[in-house]
């Protein structure tokens, strides 16, 4: 195959595009994460505004990818976007982190999710290794079973899915975006109009209980981001998106205002549906066997049938993210490989399809493996605390190409510059800082992971060289 000669294909509308932006940040966290924030800072209140200045902070990072992704639409995303700013081995370390920690974490997260989701319906119980470990002074649990083997099996699946073509990948986003948004509103629907027992007094802060500080607090963002996380993928096949000029700020900004109202609904849902105790006890890391607090608040107006009922939405929601993880993440090492500082098979596309196909399977191998892993909540903390790292460094980017390349086109300007970004970037650094107190393993891990990077960049430098 004569790789110079095949390019990738500009088949992603506005629609898809958007939906892309929707369909990868609604997954599985708006779902799940509400019980570990409450058991961070043990108030509906506290949690509510982790999920509001989440959501505000991650509108703030896509109005700044709004303007790099508009000036330089490549596929890649942010690697492109810190190659032109920081050079080339800073650009390495972020493609490295998002291949190896959070793009196929993020693959690996969503397919664990959906196998959660479905084991409401279909109870997915046995386990056949189980193992607990101690390190730095926390519990790490690790299990081996049915549930593990759905979680991988719909990883393959939907690789299968993105190895057609771009815009078969694109018209599966669309469909399933619309689907979990149809999905989520049945459960607040149903939760405001028809919700035996809820009551606006469930909102009250528990008396006699702990309040977390201002660290649980950042703890409790982190857990929000994880939910939030997935506006920043859309760039990455920003090579494959049609008019990206116009399309990929419209998509990035519309598409997280849209989020960010759906996850506030969703979480005044729960409170206003279930006692805080009942919040608390849902299924996470502490409560493994407990059911998502989603499940729980929908049971409150249509029984323990209909809960099960509900969780089909939950799952086509896991899947619509599953899906856009797999479509843009790949583009990364694609990319990456195409400047020949990675494995050169990951540039190839497919004659046919016109895809990165080997990048894609390849990913899904390695996510495969993350997901054999580790709980829900135990990967979620290692790809959020990686992914923050370089989302504060892309987003200060925008400040060095404003200089190095001020006479680019630029579409699109960061609305509130130089303050949004700036902002963005002080408290994405004060995230990171807190997690390396509140997750000490989680951010040893992540750090580890993106280290491991460096010996390759100077192996691949030095090959490229001879």
């Amino acid at each position: 195959m004569n790789r110079d000669r095949l390019d990738l294909v500009r088949g992603l509308t506005l629609r898809d595009t958007t939906a892309l932006v929707v369909g990868t940040v609604i997954g599985t966290g708006v779902f799940l994460k509400t019980a570990i924030m409450a058991q961070d800072v043990g108030s509906p209140g506290l949690v509510l505004g982790a999920w509001i200045a989440a959501g505000l902070l991650s509108l703030a990072g896509a109005l700044t990818y709004a303007e790099l992704g508009a000036m330089l639409p490549h596929a890649g995303g942010e690697y492109v976007y810190l190659r032109h700013a920081y050079g080339e081995t800073t650009a390495f370390m972020f493609g490295w982190m998002r291949f190896s920690v959070a793009g196929s974490g993020s693959v690996a997260i969503l397919g664990t999710g959906f196998a959660t989701f479905i084991s409401a319906v279909f109870p997915l119980k046995t386990v056949w290794v189980e193992r607990q470990f101690s390190f730095l002074g926390q519990t790490i649990d690790w299990r081996l079973g049915t549930l593990q083997v759905v979680a991988v099996a719909v990883i393959l699946v939907f690789a299968a899915v993105n190895c057609l073509s771009v815009s078969m990948g694109g018209r599966v986003q669309s469909a399933l975006t619309l689907l979990k948004i149809a999905g989520i509103a049945v459960v607040v629907g149903g939760v405001f109009l028809f919700s035996n027992g809820a009551t606006w007094s469930h909102l009250a802060t528990p008396s006699g209980g702990h309040l977390g500080g201002v660290a649980a607090f950042g703890t409790a963002m982190m857990a929000a981001l994880w939910a939030y996380d997935g506006w920043n993928n859309m760039p990455m096949a920003a090579g494959e998106v049609s008019n990206p000029g116009r399309n990929i700020p419209r998509a990035l900004i519309a598409g997280m205002i849209v989020v960010t109202l759906i996850y506030c609904l969703a979480n005044l849902a729960y409170f206003y549906a279930l006692p805080f105790d009942d919040v608390l006890t849902s299924s996470s890391t502490r409560y493994r066997d407990a059911l998502p607090v989603a499940t729980r608040a929908a049971q409150t107006f249509l029984g323990d049938y209909g809960g099960r009922l509900v969780s089909v939405a939950f799952i086509l929601s896991a899947m619509g993210a599953l899906n856009g993880s797999i479509l843009s993440n790949a583009r990364v090492p694609y990319a990456m490989a195409r400047d020949g500082i990675f494995f050169s098979g990951m540039a190839d596309l497919h004659r046919v399809t016109r895809v990165p196909v080997r990048a894609i399977l390849i990913q899904a191998v390695w996510a495969s493996l993350l997901a054999l892993s580790g709980t829900f909540d135990q990967l979620t903390d290692y790809v959020i605390f990686a992914s923050w790292i370089f989302y504060g460094l892309v987003t200060s980017s925008v400040f060095v190409l404003r200089r190095k390349m001020a006479t680019a086109e630029r579409p699109y300007r960061t609305l509130g510059y130089p303050a949004v970004p700036l902002i963005f970037v002080l408290v994405a650094l004060w995230l990171v800082i807190n997690s390396l107190f509140t997750r000490p393993v989680e951010a040893f891990f992540g750090i580890c992971l993106i280290l491991l990077g460096l010996p390759l960049y100077l192996y691949f430098r030095r090959r490229r060289k001879a």
